[in-house]
């Protein structure tokens, strides 16, 4: 539903919980979830805290919403990526460029996540995991369905299964960005997307 089609109470309360959890972002971001109370993210977002809990039923429950809508947010954007060309090269170039795009533009939220998958408990991960792991198999199987559909057409040779030519692409691309995170001067995420594709299209072994 539109912002627009909303009553005016319904609006209030959207801006209310934006409100909450951008500040929440900005706490976790600079202190670490384990380090944040509910207390001061009520500060942070200049709402009382009984307000807050009318939204979340505690930091867990505002955490796990916070990724979620993000996740949410890259997943739809990397599937319209895919979708804007109907040739297979194309898509895998729209996808790494993308995926790139989302990872710079979302950098705290980025961070977050994996502090919190590394550092939080094991029922946070576990519940995040289980939620977004439907939305990257979404993405993985349409990654899939373009190396299926370019062997068909000839354009790509059957070297291995699509399936697994698609979470090689997706495990390439994560490398570039992970080292990019860890020292963006030294490993910078490269601009040609063929700077990634290349490994998979080009191969390692010279033909002789």
């Amino acid at each position: 539903m539109k912002n627009e089609t909303l009553s005016r109470r319904d609006r209030e309360k959207l801006r209310q919980r934006q409100d909450m959890l951008a500040a929440s972002l900005k706490l976790f971001s600079e202190k670490g979830y384990h380090n944040v109370s509910m207390q001061e993210i009520a500060v942070q977002a200049e709402f009382a805290i009984g307000t807050l809990y009318k939204f979340f039923k505690n930091k867990e429950d505002l955490y796990k919403t916070l990724i979620k809508e993000q996740a949410d947010k890259f997943h739809e954007s990397l599937i319209k990526s895919m979708n804007e060309t109907v040739d297979e090269i194309g898509k895998l170039r729209n996808y790494v460029r993308t995926k790139g795009i989302i990872f710079m533009d979302n950098i705290s939220i980025i961070r977050l996540y994996f502090a919190g998958t590394k550092g939080a408990s094991f029922n946070i991960k576990a519940g995040l995991s289980n939620e977004i792991r439907n939305d990257y198999e979404v993405i993985i199987q349409q990654l899939a369905q373009i190396f299926e559909v370019g062997m068909q057409k000839k354009r790509f040779q059957q070297i291995a299964d699509p399936y697994h030519l698609a979470l090689s692409l997706d495990s390439l691309s994560n490398t570039f960005l992970y080292l990019w995170l860890e020292a963006p001067e030294k490993h910078p995420y490269p601009n040609d997307p063929d700077v990634i594709l290349n490994i998979l299209f080009k191969g390692l072994v010279v033909k002789s």
